[in-house]
């Protein structure tokens, strides 16, 4: 299972421009299947350890790496799910 120090070097690795995608997503319900959507004042100012802090709270680890993945294809960084994982 990936850790909350996973999520944000993967946060870590995108670009700025792919960090505002990666927050458009996480506050459109049709992309989330399933999951709560943030509001956008939540992840306006947000920085990478924030999303991290947040989705942790809201989905729980297993569920916010779900999500991550979910998003992380929708901005075509597929790659970055190919990172090793923590020991």
């Amino acid at each position: 299972m990936r850790t909350t120090e996973d999520l944000l070097n993967i946060l870590e690795d995108l670009r700025d421009e792919e960090l505002d995608k990666f927050k458009w997503f996480l506050q459109q319900p049709e992309s989330l299947e399933g999951f709560p959507n943030f509001k956008k004042c939540q992840l306006q100012t947000a920085s990478r350890l924030d999303i991290v802090d947040l989705m942790v709270q809201t989905y729980r680890l297993r569920s916010a790496v779900e999500v991550t993945r979910m998003v992380l294809e929708k901005i075509n960084r597929n790659d970055l799910l190919q990172k090793p994982e923590n020991p």
